[in-house]
C-alpha cells in the first residue's frame, strides 16, 4: 500500500519515541512494497526444511527469513496460496516478522503449552511444528468466529496434539493455575504493525485505543501468570509500536510480579528489516509466587473433575472406538494414535490428546467452550466409520493401505481439488489417499472402477 495517511497523532509518537534520522526513515518505509512470507511445517515435510525450500526457490523465489530457521519470502506473484502444496499443509503463509515470537518461545516436544490468543494460527502451527506431535498444545481463541479459522489450520497442517478452546482469559487460569510449560501472548493491540497492508487499522487507531489495548493486555498477563508453572517461559508479542503496549506493559507486569524476570527484548523494525515490524519479549517465572484468587478452588475444580474421569465419566466408547480400529485395520495399518482418550460430539469421534507426563483428560474441558477437542478421527454412520479430513491430513501416505499420488501440476490433481472423481486402479479398494507428491490431500473411496471423491464440499476449488 502506497501513501498510507498515517495519523496526525501517531506521527508525534513515533517522533517521540524514535531519533529523528531514525523516525524519518520509519516514516518513509511506509510508502515501501510489502513484503511476504511463508514458513514450512515440520509435521509434513518430507525432506530437510533447506532441501524443500530449495526444491521450491525457483517457482516462488524463496529467501530465508533470518530469525526463524523455517520462515522464507517469496515472490508475490508466485502465490503458493494457491499451489496445491499449502492445501497439503506444507506450509502456512505468515508476515516474516510475525515469525518472531514463537520462534523466541522455543517450545519443546513433550512440553504443555498454551497459545492464549492464537487466531488465526501462525503462532499456533509454528510451535506445534516445534512440539513436532508430542505433548499438548491448548490453542485459545475468545472469539468463535475466528476460533473457527484456527481449528481449519489446525486441521490444515496436520496436528494432532492441539486442543483448540474458546474461553474467556478468566475461565481459563481458575482451571489451569500452574499447569503449562510455555504460554504464547500475541496479546490483541492497536496493530501499529499492520497499518502497511491494511487501511481500516490505520483508520481505527487513535491514542485512547493504545491506553485501552495496553490495559487489556496487562489484564490478560494477569492470567497468564496464573497458568505458567515454576521456571516456565512466558513470550509476550505485539505487532504494534509504541512504548504503552510493549516495554511499558512488560515493566508494569515484573514490577508487580517479582517471580518473573525479563530474559530478553527484541524490536524487528520495519525500516531495518524486510517485515511489518514485530515487539517480543521473553519472561521466565523464577519461582512460585503467582497464585488466583481463592488458590485452592481451582484445584479442587480439578480434582472434581478427576474424580468424575475415574468414576467411569465419560464413557469408555468401546463400540465406536471398535469400528475406528477395524477402519484402521483395513485403511491405515501404519497408524498408531499417541496418548489420549476418545470422545464424542454427535455423530463426530474425536482423539484428545493427553500430556506427555501429567493428569490432563477429558474431565478438565466440563464445561469449557471447545471449538476442537483434538483430533477429528470420523463420524458414525450406521454402524460404521467415515473417516474425518482431518484425518486424511494427519497422517503419512506411508499409513495408508494405498496412495495415489500426483505432481502439483497434473490434471488429476486439479481434477480432485474441483471435486471430481479418478479412475481406479485394480489392486485398489476401500478408503485411501489422493496426495501430491506424497502429501495427502485427501480421502477417496474406490469401488466400481472409480475414486469416489471426499474432499470436503467448503475446500473444493471452481476456478
Amino acid at each position: 500500500m502506497k501513501n498510507v495517511q498515517l495519523p496526525e497523532a501517531y506521527v508525534r509518537q513515533m517522533q517521540a519515541l524514535l531519533e529523528r534520522e531514525e523516525a524519518e526513515r520509519f516514516l518513509e518505509s511506509y510508502n515501501d512494497a510489502r513484503v511476504y512470507g511463508l514458513r514450512f511445517n515440520p509435521l509434513k515435510c518430507r525432506q530437510p526444511i533447506g532441501d524443500q525450500a530449495a526444491a521450491l526457490k525457483q517457482p516462488f523465489h524463496l529467501e530465508p527469513v533470518p530469525w526463524c530457521k523455517t520462515g522464507y519470502y517469496y515472490d508475490e506473484a508466485s502465490r503458493p496460496g494457491k499451489h496445491p502444496y499449502h492445501t497439503a499443509g506444507l506450509y502456512y503463509i505468515q508476515e516474516p516478522s510475525a515469525m518472531s515470537a514463537a520462534e523466541l518461545l522455543d517450545a519443546r516436544p513433550g512440553e504443555t503449552v498454551l497459545d492464549f490468543a492464537a487466531a488465526p494460527g501462525g503462532k499456533t502451527t509454528q510451535i506445534a511444528g516445534s512440539m513436532n506431535g508430542e505433548g499438548l498444545l491448548i490453542a485459545n481463541e475468545i472469539h468463535p468466529a475466528r476460533a473457527k479459522i484456527l481449528s481449519e489450520n489446525v486441521e490444515r497442517l496436520g496436528i494432532r496434539n492441539a486442543v483448540v478452546t474458546n474461553a474467556a482469559p478468566h475461565e481459563l487460569s481458575r482451571r489451569f493455575p500452574a499447569f503449562f510449560d510455555r504460554i504464547m501472548l500475541d496479546s490483541p493491540c492497536s496493530g501499529e504493525g499492520m497499518f502497511r497492508k491494511d487501511e481500516d487499522a490505520v483508520a481505527e487507531w487513535s491514542e485512547a485505543h493504545v491506553a485501552y489495548c495496553a490495559e487489556r493486555s496487562s489484564e490478560i498477563l494477569e492470567h497468564a501468570a496464573v497458568m505458567l508453572k515454576p521456571g516456565g517461559v512466558l513470550v509476550y508479542s505485539t505487532c504494534t509500536f509504541n512504548r504503552a503496549e510493549n516495554e511499558d506493559t512488560i515493566e508494569q507486569f515484573v514490577a508487580n510480579h517479582p517471580s518473573f524476570q525479563v530474559e530478553q527484548i527484541e524490536r524487528l523494525w520495519p525500516q531495518q528489516v524486510r517485515g511489518e515490524g514485530h515487539f517480543v519479549a521473553r519472561l521466565r517465572k523464577t519461582s512460585e509466587g503467582e497464585q488466583p484468587e481463592s488458590a485452592d478452588e481451582p484445584a479442587k475444580g480439578r480434582d472434581k473433575r478427576r474424580d468424575k474421569r475415574a468414576a467411569g465419566r465419560p464413557k469408555p466408547l468401546t463400540a465406536e472406538m471398535a469400528l475406528f480400529h477395524s477402519f484402521a485395520e483395513q485403511a491405515l495399518p501404519g497408524f498408531e494414535l499417541g496418548p489420549g482418550e476418545p470422545l464424542r460430539f454427535g455423530d463426530a469421534l474425536y482423539w484428545l490428546p493427553h500430556q506427555t507426563n501429567g493428569s490432563f483428560g477429558a474431565a478438565d474441558l466440563d464445561g469449557l467452550k471447545v471449538a476442537r477437542p483434538g483430533l477429528h478421527l470420523g463420524d458414525i454412520r450406521k454402524n460404521r466409520m467415515e473417516p474425518a479430513h482431518a484425518l486424511a491430513l494427519a497422517i503419512q501416505a506411508e499409513d495408508a493401505t494405498w496412495v495415489r499420488s500426483y505432481p502439483p501440476d497434473a490434471a488429476e490433481i486439479a481434477a480432485y481439488l474441483r471435486g471430481e472423481t479418478l479412475p481406479a486402479a485394480g489392486e485398489e479398494s476401500g478408503w485411501g489417499l489422493v496426495a501430491v507428491d506424497g502429501l495427502p490431500l485427501g480421502w477417496a473411496k474406490a469401488s466400481g472402477g472409480q475414486l469416489k471423491n471426499h474432499l470436503p464440499k467448503g475446500l473444493r476449488r471452481f476456478n
